[in-house]
């Protein structure tokens, strides 16, 4: 009963995917699948569509497999042509800025209590020297000299690290 649709599902596969040999052996498999069904003892209402949903099923599994194996082998790719990481992203490069940034904390937590809370007050919150002074009771010109400081103590910093302002501004 099965052999009678055989053709039709061997012009009907051929349609598909466009080469005779891969028809016939998605053809062969699809019957082997049924007949396997067959045997198991599972009923089969509608064998042609049984067929022909397989057949279909195996065409897309096919055509999957071919994507995933359509790529370039990555050895033979030329190395201008392999994908780099940004230079912040290599793994050298985010050490030595960790680095950096701990030692930038440190130097900030080694400045005196007032200049320190001055200095982030100014450079991290965003105050006005104004904004700190009412804040922390004292004059503009303290805070000036306080942020001032800070700003030195962390210039020190990055020029012991090598990468002073005139390095970041490339």
């Amino acid at each position: 009963m099965l052999e009678r649709y055989y053709r039709e599902l061997l012009n009907f596969l051929s349609r598909t995917v466009n080469d005779r040999d891969a028809a016939a052996d998605l053809a062969q498999e699809s019957y082997a699948r049924v007949l396997a069904l067959r045997q198991s003892g599972e009923a089969i209402s509608n064998v042609r569509a049984l067929l022909y949903r397989t057949a279909r099923n195996l065409v897309i599994d096919r055509h999957r497999r071919a994507v995933l194996r359509d790529h370039e082998d990555i050895d033979a790719l030329a190395d201008a042509d392999h994908a780099i990481a940004p230079r912040h992203a290599q793994p050298e490069e985010a050490y030595a800025s960790a680095q950096h940034a701990q030692a930038i904390l440190a130097v900030i937590e080694a400045l005196p209590p007032r200049c320190r809370e001055a200095f982030v007050l100014n450079r991290f919150e965003g105050l006005s020297h104004q904004e700190v002074a009412e804040r922390m009771g004292i004059s503009k010109n303290m805070v000036a000299q306080h942020v001032i400081r800070g700003v030195l103590a962390c210039k020190a910093c990055e020029d012991s690290f090598g990468t002073g302002t005139s390095d970041h501004n490339r």
